[in-house]
């Protein structure tokens, strides 16, 4: 098991970044808040879970050991496999996922892409005594005041190989559509690159 690396990012893309760790360039699969964090050149460090496919030796990479952690407790949910416990945590923070399911928040769960009603009350069902503590006075939204949020998807966005140019535009229309409580960052990000996908 591969538990963490830690090394300079040579390479970044829409859903992975490569780390080279003594003279060897791994790629790992990262969500899009994860991949915010990193800067080509930089050197970085990344807890991965190694996932063993019999054709495929598939690295995911998170920011901290509890977002690991959280990735692989999802996948021991009936359906749950690494690319949709990844996607839970693209769309909530551990805390936010912890909450949702300690208190059945099914409607949180099925922003989710790929989880249905029927999916977010069977990991309601399968987790609750094992999601661990749940946070208490947060409402568990990934950490980012309304006016924080350009500045953090424009530099990912430019860290991804698009323009500043590219990156303004994308923000802009990004924030047209933000009303009421802020989104988390990986959502926004998530929005920024469809929309800069179309335009390439």
């Amino acid at each position: 098991m591969i538990a963490s690396v830690r090394g300079t990012v040579t390479a970044t893309g829409p859903d992975h970044a490569v780390v080279e760790v003594g003279g060897i360039g791994l790629a790992v699969q990262c969500a899009p808040g994860t991949l915010a964090e990193l800067r080509v050149g930089q050197p970085a460090r990344l807890a991965t879970s190694l996932v063993v496919r019999e054709d495929s030796l598939t690295l995911y990479g998170f920011a901290d050991d509890d977002a690991k952690q959280l990735f692989e407790l999802l996948q021991t949910a009936s359906g749950v496999g690494p690319r949709l416990a990844q996607a839970v945590l693209a769309v909530h923070t551990p805390d936010a996922v912890r909450k949702a399911v300690a208190n059945a928040d099914t409607a949180a769960l099925t922003r989710v892409p790929g989880i249905g009603k029927k999916g977010a009350e069977r990991l309601v069902l399968e987790l609750r005594d094992r999601i661990g503590p749940v946070p208490v006075g947060t409402d568990g939204a990934a950490g980012v005041t309304a006016g924080a949020w350009p500045d953090q998807v424009r530099q990912a966005l430019v860290g991804l190989g698009w323009t500043a140019g590219q990156a303004d535009q994308a923000v802009a229309a990004v924030a047209e559509t933000v009303e009421g409580p802020t989104p988390p960052v990986p959502v926004l990000l998530k929005q920024a690159i469809r929309l800069l996908g179309r335009t390439r």
